[in-house]
């Protein structure tokens, strides 16, 4: 299997259950999109700024931040140095344990600062966002349920727009950053799509597996299993502890966008066959 066939499959495989019409959105891109995602990270030794954090009600939704974390782990273990970017309370629960970047600015202008700012200090080499609200035509952010959750939003949109190293985005509705790539072929959705754009745009039916899909491309490189590695459990419960909720039914528990732990464990067995480190 070629590099570009093993990326063809892994984005179909990421679709395949389709709850929000992402097949849609696979069919406005470009085939290939994880492996020229991965390219962009591949050797990577210095910065990688991960945003995440999607607010639910007063706290922050399970998908997003767990593949931030696995794709952190990952990275890490490669040999750079990524760095989480979220709002409180997202960057709250966890500051102790990993490198955050906290996005404190209320409002775009302060936000577009912070970003510049950040961009000159740390001069990431690559910038990744997981399930980051991306903001609307009129300038606010929306939930799949179109509520305006401007008000509990941190910014994120900034540092892509403001980038001069590659910008990659996950989303798996539309209502997220990057999905301005393809801002009319999700016109039809029934969702408040962002128009923020990036260099990549990767799609998944839960954002968490979008990180699933990258870290099975870079596993094929190094010849390591590294999605072996990857517990989304333990980081379900990790996050859960901290006041996490599932992004469909608000309520604090293992799941994410409605769906048990054990959907997101398949994907990732799914992921190891297709990149040769499991039997069928």
């Amino acid at each position: 299997m070629t590099e570009l066939q093993l990326s063809t499959a892994i984005e179909e495989l990421l679709v395949a259950r389709n709850p929000r019409n992402m097949q849609l959105a696979r069919a406005a891109l470009e085939p290939g999109y994880y492996l020229r995602a991965a390219q962009y990270l591949q050797g990577i030794k210095d910065t990688i700024i991960i945003g995440t954090g999607f607010p639910v009600t007063s706290t922050f939704e399970t998908d997003g931040p767990v593949g931030a974390i696995a794709l952190y782990d990952t990275l890490e273990a490669l040999g750079a140095r990524p760095i989480l970017a979220c709002g409180p309370p997202l960057s709250d629960a966890l500051i102790e344990d990993y490198r955050v970047l906290q996005l404190t600015a209320r409002d775009l202008e302060a936000a577009a600062e912070q970003a510049r700012e950040q961009l000159q200090l740390l001069q990431p080499a690559a910038i990744i966002s997981i399930e980051r609200p991306g903001l609307a035509s009129d300038g606010r952010y929306y939930n799949m349920r179109g509520e305006d959750i401007t008000a509990r939003c941190a910014f994120f949109d900034p540092f892509l727009d403001h980038a001069s190293c590659p910008t990659v985005a996950i989303g798996d509705g539309g209502n997220e950053i990057g999905m301005g790539n393809i801002a009319t072929a999700i016109s039809a959705l029934d969702i408040n799509a962002s128009v923020t754009h990036c260099d990549e745009l990767l799609v998944a039916d839960v954002s968490n597996w979008g990180a699933y899909g990258l870290i099975a491309i870079l596993a094929s490189w190094s010849g390591q299993d590294l999605l072996a590695q990857v517990s989304p459990v333990n980081i379900l419960d990790y996050l859960s502890a901290r006041g996490s909720v599932d992004g469909v039914t608000r309520e604090n528990t293992l799941t994410e966008d409605g769906l048990e732990a054990e959907e997101g464990l398949r994907v990732i067995q799914e992921l190891r066959i297709l990149t040769g480190f499991l039997t069928d």
